[in-house]
């Protein structure tokens, strides 16, 4: 059973759609379950994120999720959206079922990719951040063991 607050990010999705000329963009997948998702930032000079959009392909979860994670990081510093994981986009969204969870972990990942591919494009490097997986089923087993 799904929270309102993920059925309204699945029926009502916030920040769909592509960044012309994004500061990053990120995309991962899930190969057991089929999921794409597609992160873009729009990121000033002083790493504030002003926008971010996604596309995604996958379950209502996979959307509800992605809806929610662009809403989490937009008005962020890049350290900040680093910050958020992919329990805080399940809390945000009044938790998810556990098969459910590796959505937010996509999520999390997609964030990630974006930050990463930002952080090339402008020959920088942010603090924390590793190179994200393009496949979160590597991750997914050990993110289930904790549900």
């Amino acid at each position: 059973m799904y929270s309102e607050k993920v059925m309204d990010h699945f029926n009502n999705p916030r920040n769909v759609g592509e960044i012309e000329n994004a500061s990053g963009v990120g995309t991962v997948g899930n190969a057991k379950c089929g999921d794409i998702m597609r992160m873009y930032l729009d990121i000033d000079d002083n790493g504030i994120i002003q926008d971010c959009k996604f596309k995604t392909f996958g379950c209502g979860a996979a959307v509800a999720t992605s809806s929610m994670a662009t809403e989490l990081v937009k008005g962020k510093t890049v350290q900040e959206a680093l910050q958020v994981t992919n329990k805080a986009v399940m809390e945000a969204l009044d938790g998810l079922p556990p098969v459910k969870v590796h959505c937010s972990l996509l999520a999390e990942e997609a964030i990630h990719a974006a930050l990463w591919d930002y952080a090339e494009k402008h020959n920088i490097k942010i603090e924390g951040l590793e190179k994200p997986v393009n496949d979160i089923s590597e991750k997914e087993e050990d993110v289930e063991e904790d549900y």
